[in-house]
Formats: C-alpha cells, structure tokens, sequence
C-alpha cells in the first residue's frame, strides 16, 4: 500500500478548483437505478468510493461509462441481479443507497451490511422504518437484510427518527417511484439531498420543499433519464480553508458554491480565519496568524456540528487541525460519531497542544509548532486533517494508508503539488 511523504512547513499558494461532491455523486449514481433510460452525471469526483458504487451498479446489471474525465453515463434497461456480495457491499458505506432504487425498481433486494469509515456506530434503522413506511417488507437475517415490496410501494407520511441523509436520499428515491403521495418530515437538508431531489424532479418526479426539513413527493409510474450536474463539494471547499491556514498561503478557491457555505464560514470566522467571498469564489488571504473570537464575557467559544444548517460533521477534522494554528483556546465539539475525533492523539505526536475530553470534545490551546511524524488515516477526514498538519509541520512526515483519503479527495496530490506541496507517493515499505 501507498503512503505520502510530505516534507511541510513551505505556504501553498495558487488557485484550486474543487470537485463535485462525493456525497451528492453517490446518491445520484444510485439514482439512475430508478429509469431505464440514459442518465449522465456531470462533474463526478473520480475516487475510489465512485468506481466502487459504479462496480456495484454493474454487478446489478447496470451499464457504465466514463464519457468524459469527469462524466459518467448509467443505463439500467435491465436489472438482472437483486443481491450483493458480502465483500462487495463492505467496500462501501454507499451500498447502502441500493435499498430504495431497488425496492422502487425491481420490488425488492438482499443488501449485506454496508461498510465505510470507521467513525464510531453507523445506524441503518432509519432506512429501513422509512421503507417499511412505504409498504416495504424487511427481513433481517444473519449476513444480510431482505427487502420485498411485491405490491409495489405506496406514498405514506413519515416522520424520520433522526434526519438521516441517507436515510432521506433512500426515502426519497423510494417515494418517487411509490404510488400516491409521501410527505418526509425531519429530512435531512444537505447540499447533496438537495442535489439529489433536484435530479429527481429533473428525471420526472415532483417534490416540494428541496431544502427544508419537510419533503412532499409525489410518485410516477416512471421516470426518464437526462443530464445531471453534481455541485461543488462544500467540504472539500472547507478544507482548503483550513490547509491556507495551516500552511499560512494565500488560496483562491474556484466556483466554491457560496450559497452553500454560511456555517462553515462562521465556524471559521469564530476561529478567527480571514475569507473574502469574491462572486462565486473564495479568497484566503496568505500568511493569516488567527485569534479565536472569544464568546462575550470572555468565555472560551464552541465549534460544534450538527444537521444542516450548522457547522458541517465532516469538517470538524479540519477546523481541529486549523485551530492548532490560531492564538487562543477553542472547544472542537464532534456530536454526531463516538469515534471521529479519535485522531487528536496523531496530532499530539506532531506537537498539537490540546486535550481529548472525551469521544465527542476536544479542547485546544493554539498555536503550536507543528513537527513532522509518522501518522496513519484512520478515515477520509481525518486523513486530510492529519495531510494539511503534515503540509504545515517542519520537516518530514509519512502518512499510511492513504487510500481513505483518496476515497473521498481526487487526485489531491497532484492538486497541491500543483500549490507548491512537497508531497511524494510511495511504498509504504520504504
């Protein structure tokens, strides 16, 4: 296996572009399952999760073609396959996203339990109350779950016990396909829900309230294929805030979908990040010393997470490594997975002055000097995380198992090669 040999400490500078969302590509890849017509999916992050759903897609009988560097084209005429490999469906927390398309589709599956980063416990419950809502039978048997709608699903209205985005995504593509109206309350409104639901609307399904917490869908006999544009990765976007930071350069991100970005640009201003919002990209300005924006009275702040609106889960790894580089002290609150914010240890060995609370808190005290160490990424975030410390440490440090960030970053370095990174690919052995 690979790793990253980074010598840091040198500012990145030079603009960057992000790529589509993983979290928005996903969903829709699952989508085409519910047409059997043409879909092409435009601005599709070429990672190893993509292929992975796209291998799983195939397995099912769909057809797949990369039709540009960053277009896709699915055709599901035939689905000749209702079952997955144990193996196979562990490569992927995003087999997960099969369940509705196929139960909608070919009235049913057997789904082994899905795999993906190891952040602490990952429930699927929501999945499957909401399909059950729809007429949905669900059978849990040891290695698998079983989903059989014979009578084809019926509209129904459900309040979701957490707003789950995959679990939304999953209703969502059920519903659009399910006979009548389905009202979701509680749904998850992330960018990449509302890119989801927009596909849908464009391949003939009819939904109101995309965005909000409440989703009326109304479902089709059938729905057609077309042409499908995956917005920009506002977490991805979040992390190159944070490596201008760490590495003190100056970074213009390009087409950064801004109208995306209100929490995560409070979070950071709260750490005291300069970024000049420039039509419809970013601008961070070089060689910031932040200081962390105290709460009135004096009190030590909180950056915390939560479903969105707020401060993104997935960029509470990269606002901890930013806050090692900001004058103060700061709360990093991680509410949603038990596990995440286990990698502070990694940051400790690198010379981060902070302190693990407990699985969900960690209290840091900044700046520290950063040094380079040996680490290892433990999951997709993380792995930037610990990636952007490395850019920003003195001297020279190894990450192992640099295949989770590529699951979720394309191509990154060869992208912050191209800002002025020293980073090298080699044998892990070495």
């Amino acid at each position: 296996m690979p790793k990253f040999i980074v010598h840091g400490g040198q500012p990145l500078n030079g603009v960057i572009r992000p790529t589509g969302n993983k979290n928005a590509a996903l969903p829709m890849i699952a989508a085409t399952l519910l047409t059997d017509e043409d879909v092409f999916l435009e601005n599709v992050p070429r990672i190893k999760d993509v292929l992975t759903l796209l291998s799983l897609l195939e397995v099912l009988g769909a057809e797949t073609e990369w039709t540009g560097p960053s277009e896709v084209r699915v055709r599901a005429a035939r689905i000749g396959e209702t079952q997955l490999d144990a193996g196979q469906a562990a490569r992927i927390r995003a087999s997960i996203l099969l369940a509705g398309p196929m139960v909608a589709r070919t009235g049913g599956m057997q789904l082994p339990p899905p795999g993906g980063d190891v952040i602490g416990r990952r429930r699927v419950d929501t999945h499957f109350l909401a399909l059950r809502k729809l007429g949905a039978e669900v059978v849990e048997d040891p290695g698998f779950f079983g989903l059989r709608a014979e009578g084809g699903l019926k509209g129904a209205d459900m309040f979701l016990d957490e707003p789950s985005v995959t679990g939304t995504e999953n209703a969502a593509m059920a519903a659009s396909l399910a006979r009548g109206t389905t009202r979701i309350r509680n749904a998850a409104a992330e960018p990449h829900v509302q890119d989801l639901c927009n596909m849908l609307v464009g391949m003939g399904a009819r939904i109101n309230g995309i965005g909000t917490g409440t989703l009326e869908i109304e479902g089709q006999e059938r729905l057609r294929g077309g042409r499908f544009r995956i917005t920009s990765d506002h977490i991805e976007i979040g992390s190159f805030i944070g490596l201008a930071v760490v590495t003190r350069g100056e970074i213009t991100i390009q087409d950064a979908a801004v109208h995306h970005l209100d929490s995560t640009l409070i979070g950071f201003r709260r750490l005291g990040v300069k970024v000049e919002v420039r039509g419809e990209d970013l601008f961070i300005p070089g060689g910031q010393e932040p200081e962390v924006v105290m709460d009135m009275g004096g009190h030590i702040p909180t950056l915390g997470d939560g479903p969105w609106p707020q401060f993104p889960a997935d960029l509470t790894s990269i606002a901890l490594v930013t806050a090692t580089q900001c004058r103060g002290t700061v709360l990093v609150h991680e509410k949603m997975f038990e596990s995440r914010m286990f990698f502070a240890d990694k940051l400790v060995s690198m010379g981060a002055r902070l302190v693990l609370c407990d699985p969900h808190r960690v209290l840091v005290i900044g700046p520290s000097q950063l040094r380079g160490a040996p680490v290892e990424s433990p999951d997709i975030r993380a792995g930037m995380a610990l990636l952007i410390a490395a850019l920003g440490a003195q001297g020279r440090s190894d990450i192992y198992n640099i295949a989770q960030i590529e699951r979720g970053y394309e191509r990154i370095d060869e992208r912050l090669i191209a800002l002025g990174a020293r980073i090298e690919k080699a044998d892990s052995r070495t």
